[in-house]
């Protein structure tokens, strides 16, 4: 259950009760759970004794770096947790591990931040990501939700360097029954130019734009970002409003130094988190909360995904993700 926030001039917008989201959500909640089961399996077992002592702490130290949190979250959170429990005047393991919840859930509060559209007509949305993390996948899924929820949405196909790249992206635009533009050995640049200026004719409300995936490692490929950011700019002023990177969790640290380089080159304004099921390493995810801390303004994650399915990516909840983790 995706929760966009859509300006609309004098409609109100209808607020659910939050029983009725939580009821609605526990579907994929079950799902993340499942997912982080390896992640959090290893940091739970820590807790299954009876006592709060140094061994506990070193083996929680233990987890939380083989979680892939990295040693600059994990000594955060190692030293929250420390002080949570003297506060509490916590006795046994198990209340330290709700209280390590707590710790999880409050780094990670400032990813926590939904997509907002609507502040522009249409909102230009580019999509980056290094080859395999499940970028153009991504893309459809948020495609199809968004098309559900009735808005109209017309994607770029600007990945011109990946073989299959655009009839992939256009077999999301036919199963989602929207518009695609793309050109055959096109410019990527000149395609994402294109497609905004044919959402505006079109009366459009998103235009996605699927950029070529790419290491940090390629100076001409991620030079070719900033072309596109750019010609992006010209066809629409403001234009990309969102910049998003897709990461993939099993791929731990690296995720990270992947976000901090294109963030270096695109001053990314989200992060959409795939494959978050079947590895040990969703820890990642402190260790980007903490990072971000250094930034202007955090990163948020708007959405993570746990399978191939298309509920199976679904709206980032700092709460909830620390108690999936931790269950």
């Amino acid at each position: 259950m995706f929760s966009f926030f859509k300006k609309k001039a004098a409609e109100p917008v209808p607020v659910e009760p939050a029983a009725a989201i939580a009821e609605a959500r526990r579907p994929w909640l079950d799902r993340l759970k499942a997912g982080l089961r390896r992640t959090g399996g290893s940091i739970t077992q820590v807790f299954t004794g009876t006592r709060i002592d140094d061994a506990l702490y070193e083996e929680l130290e233990a987890a939380l770096l083989q979680a892939d949190a990295g040693l600059p979250a994990t000594t955060h959170l190692l030293a929250d947790l420390k002080r949570r429990v003297k506060d509490a005047r916590a006795t046994e393991p198990l209340a330290v591990k709700a209280l390590l919840a707590d710790a999880v859930a409050d780094l990670l509060a400032p990813l926590h931040r939904p997509l907002q559209l609507g502040d522009a007509q249409p909102t230009v949305i580019m999509v980056a990501g290094v080859n395999g993390a499940g970028k153009t996948t991504s893309i459809g899924k948020l495609t199809r939700h968004l098309a559900e929820d009735g808005v109209k949405v017309l994607l770029a196909a600007a990945d011109t360097f990946r073989a299959a790249a655009k009839e992939q992206l256009a077999v999301w635009a036919d199963r989602n029954q929207v518009e695609i533009v793309s050109q055959e050995g096109g410019d990527p640049a000149a395609v994402s130019f294109d497609a905004v200026k044919a959402g505006q004719a079109r009366g459009c409300e998103v235009v996605i734009a699927d950029t070529a995936g790419r290491l940090p490692t390629q100076p001409h490929l991620m030079e070719e970002l900033r072309k596109i950011r750019r010609t992006l700019g010209k066809a629409m002023d403001g234009a990309p409003h969102e910049r998003l990177l897709v990461i993939d969790g099993n791929t731990g640290q690296n995720a990270l130094a992947q976000v901090q380089a294109f963030d270096a080159v695109l001053d990314l304004t989200g992060l959409i988190v795939t494959k978050l099921d079947g590895t040990a390493k969703g820890g990642v995810l402190a260790a980007i909360a903490l990072w971000s801390r250094g930034r202007p303004t955090p990163v948020p994650v708007y959405f993570i995904g746990v399978g191939e399915k298309l509920e199976d990516l679904e709206t980032f909840d700092a709460r909830e993700f620390a108690q999936a983790l931790l269950t």
